[in-house]
């Protein structure tokens, strides 16, 4: 997936205000329009620029699709193959603490519906349907509002108070992007999984004619984690044992977000076996396992007792690794 430069498919400047977005794209869609463009590329082009628009005039959009550019720019910056554009994805939670009213611009594509790329459901599809979907129905209540948040594994294990910093882009009376931020006090369940959402009642827009504000609501993700996996309910680590411990069986102490537990590792346990233990994993409801993957550690032949134990070692067997291999 490539990165899509808006700014270039409109011809606009990144300073841009919204009027010049608006007019390079009304211009822009004259002329791609499949109804009445003879461009052998109309319709291409046509839903192009409609995407670009969408994200360009809508300030919360505009200032994460800002966000995630800047850091392309940095990572392109640090090098990569001459002659070779490498493929776009979104650093993990590249867009937590971005706070997305849903309210999106009734104006944006005045010529028709939306065809979104990949690139557009990569950086906001989540996001853009999880606020749509909450939109209020009285007209009078305020918009829900949707932000992702980024917690720790263990909160998930143990529940915490955490409190969280969001910024939402808003357009001043100049049309300039002005981010408001906000931090609030948030109680994290425990048992939470990634991809769940925290309801905070009466956190959202603020309501009109007296009309009741709209909820904010959290989704969860989890930070990167030096040790931990996590699939659904699920955990996996990583376990380094010894080749004598994976050949004659062990008990071994495993690291888990919640503690360490003891393991018996079978006698004749390979490398990439996986062990489970049940009930370790999220506790959910009902509760994910934690999925132990063992790893064979060599110890380093760097003294003479050491090289003469290995070639004792390889004395003593008849084996070879490479005989599934043939030839």
């Amino acid at each position: 997936m490539k990165f899509k430069d808006y700014y270039q498919t409109l011809g606009v400047a990144r300073d841009a205000t919204p009027d010049d977005i608006k007019r390079a794209y009304r211009k822009l869609a004259r002329k791609y329009h499949p109804d009445v463009s003879k461009e052998r590329d109309a319709e291409a082009r046509f839903k192009e620029i409609s995407e670009a628009s969408e994200v360009l005039r809508d300030p919360e959009k505009r200032a994460a699709y800002d966000a995630a550019g800047s850091q392309w720019e940095r990572q392109q910056a640090a090098g990569h193959a001459p002659g070779r554009e490498p493929d776009f994805q979104p650093p993990p939670g590249w867009d937590a603490g971005f706070e997305f009213s849903g309210r999106g611009d009734g104006d944006a594509d005045p010529f028709g519906g939306r065809d979104h790329s990949d690139f557009f459901e990569a950086l906001f599809g989540r996001a853009a349907r999880a606020a749509q979907s909450r939109r209020p129905q009285a007209h009078a209540s305020g918009a829900d509002h949707h932000a992702k948040v980024l917690i720790d594994l263990e909160d998930a294990y143990r529940g915490a108070q955490r409190s969280i910093s969001l910024r939402m882009p808003t357009l001043d009376a100049q049309g300039h992007t002005v981010m408001h931020e906000r931090t609030l006090d948030v109680n994290i369940p425990k048992g939470i999984r990634e991809g769940q959402h925290l309801r905070l009642a009466g956190q959202g827009g603020p309501g009109l004619g007296g009309g009741a504000a709209g909820d904010l609501f959290l989704e969860i993700a989890f930070n990167p984690h030096r040790r931990y996996r996590v699939d659904g309910r699920d955990v996996y680590v990583d376990l380094p044992v010894a080749p004598w411990e994976a050949a004659l069986g062990a008990s071994v102490d495993v690291p888990t977000p919640d503690g360490n537990v003891e393991l018996t590792v079978p006698k004749g346990s390979v490398g990439g076996r996986k062990l489970r233990l049940k009930g370790k994993g999220i506790p959910a409801q009902p509760p994910g396992d934690l999925y132990v993957v063992l790893t064979i550690a060599l110890p380093p032949a760097d003294s003479a007792k050491a090289m003469a134990a290995y070639e004792a070692f390889a004395a003593a067997f008849d084996f070879n690794p490479r005989a599934h291999q043939g030839g």
